[in-house]
């Protein structure tokens, strides 16, 4: 039986070892790294897409020359580069953790982690709300895609919702991860 064993015995007292079946210690079962944890092939995933969207959505945004005439673009270009620079610096470190055979368990670590990925998550979501409600009013109330670059807009800040729904499962993992030590 693979379960944990509960520690009722007081903190400074050694504990006894016998061979009786009702006092073997059990090892003591650890949370698995499930995919999306940080140094793990899914939390590499997640980081890369993060980055990726961010990217595009910096990039889409970027390119057109009349991005800085509403504040919720400029708004969605800095947190773009914000979460596509954290994300490519956590992808990194996942990487590397991988590579040498390392978890990262450290609390302090996850969080640091937690509370990134929190602040850039939300960050994201808010930019790409504005950018949406001020793409809708270009578009639709204003009538104005003809003189705008409607199709930009909409597509970067499509790649902001997609960056944020790959953000937020990290931050979730990292949080839960955080929550059961």
């Amino acid at each position: 039986m693979d379960v944990s064993q509960g520690a009722v015995h007081p903190v400074g007292t050694p504990l006894e070892l016998t061979d009786g079946a009702v006092n073997v210690l059990m090892p003591r079962a650890r949370m698995k790294d499930l995919q999306g944890m940080p140094g793990t092939i899914g939390g590499v995933a997640l980081r890369f897409l993060q980055f990726i969207f961010a990217g595009g959505a910096l990039t889409v945004m970027a390119t057109t020359s009349d991005f800085a005439s509403a504040t919720a673009f400029c708004y969605l270009v800095a947190a773009a580069s914000l979460q596509s620079l954290w994300s490519l610096i956590l992808a990194i470190i996942d990487a590397y953790a991988l590579l040498v055979g390392r978890r990262l368990r450290n609390t302090n670590v996850v969080s640091v982690f937690t509370i990134g990925d929190g602040v850039t998550s939300t960050l994201t979501f808010a930019a790409a709300s504005a950018s949406a409600g001020i793409t809708v009013l270009i578009g639709n109330d204003l009538g104005g895609c003809g003189k705008n670059h409607c199709t930009q807009f909409e597509t970067a800040t499509a790649m902001a919702f997609l960056c944020w729904f790959t953000a937020m499962p990290s931050f979730l993992f990292n949080f839960w991860s955080l929550a059961s030590r």
